[in-house]
């Protein structure tokens, strides 16, 4: 094919097969542009730790000032373009209203993710010092942009949540989903291959290892066989509960206990009972209930509680 050949065959594809780009429709969100945001906001969550240069406490009110109104001008611009994707009314206002209330959330949102960091550090007996956490470890870079891009998700505003997560995913490996619900002091030890769907629910000091997957068991469908939007598919996960490596845990209506933990590679599509351990023995999933008495001032009474399930 010589290049006009080339050019028309490609001009031809362009007018036949619709979906697969945006001419003449509104500008959407540039993937560059939403890139540079996600490294400014890491700078602003972590000032100091990732410049070229040494900065000192002199100069963050400046440095802070800048960055915040980089920050503010790039996501007012970038909102403005996926609010007018979704042809609302009043992009330019509604822009400016969604970039200030997700820059108003930034104190907040680094108060929960310096958790995070406590958490990795604590759950890390290879971690040497809080600094190596934030400089070396991919969780710091996945949860913080997921934490970012969970307020704009609740802000109702299109395509720039999933931008960012699919940012961190590219860098760590980790997929988390923005709409997920995640409380304080969570840790994903090693990241790659990690999974979480946009209606899970997990609790205060989770931890979670490389595989583990918190996804859905089966789409509903309409009338006309498309997926349901909106609905409870992914499990809740409560407090203080550990999943270790290629762990799968399925469905809207799963509940896994808190204080419970979930061995490697175990597949659950039900919900497991406070204090649990889960494993697998042979060709079945074993629970055991932990039977004791707690540091939470809940008292256990009888044997311990062994079930079987058959895979």
């Amino acid at each position: 094919m010589t290049l006009d050949e080339l050019k028309t065959a490609l001009l031809r594809s362009y007018q036949e097969y619709g979906g697969i780009n945006h001419l003449d429709g509104a500008h959407l969100p540039s993937e560059e542009s939403v890139h540079r945001l996600a490294y400014d906001m890491m700078h602003l969550l972590f000032p100091g730790f990732f410049e070229q240069s040494a900065m000192t406490m002199r100069e963050i009110p400046e440095v802070t000032e800048r960055r915040l109104a980089a920050v503010f001008d790039r996501l007012e611009a970038e909102i403005e373009k996926a609010m007018r994707f979704v042809d609302h009314p009043d992009p330019v206002s509604t822009a400016e209203q969604k970039a200030a209330a997700l820059c108003d959330a930034f104190p907040e949102i680094r108060r929960i993710i310096q958790t995070d960091v406590e958490a990795a550090y604590q759950g890390d007996p290879a971690a040497r010092s809080i600094e190596e956490i934030i400089l070396a470890y991919p969780c710091v870079l996945a949860i913080s942009l997921q934490r970012i891009a969970h307020e704009l998700y609740r802000l109702d505003v299109p395509l720039i949540p999933r931008m960012l997560t699919e940012y961190a995913h590219e860098r760590t490996g980790a997929d988390i989903h923005p709409g997920a619900n995640i409380g304080t002091h969570f840790f994903i030890d090693h990241c790659t291959g990690v999974v979480i769907g946009e209606t899970a629910e997990l609790g205060h000091h989770v931890k979670i290892y490389q595989g583990v997957t918190l996804g859905a068991k089966s789409f509903e469908l309409d009338d006309h066989g498309h997926p349901v939007k909106g609905v409870k598919r992914h499990p809740n996960i409560e407090d203080h509960v550990t999943i270790y490596p290629g762990a799968t845990i399925l469905g809207g209506r799963t509940t896994i206990g808190r204080h419970s933990t979930i061995g490697s590679n175990v597949w659950l599509m039900k919900s497991v009972a406070p204090d649990s351990i889960v494993y697998y023995k042979g060709d079945t999933t074993s629970v055991v209930r932990e039977n004791h008495t707690t540091d939470r001032g809940e008292t256990d009474s009888g044997s311990d509680d062994v079930t079987d399930w058959m895979i």
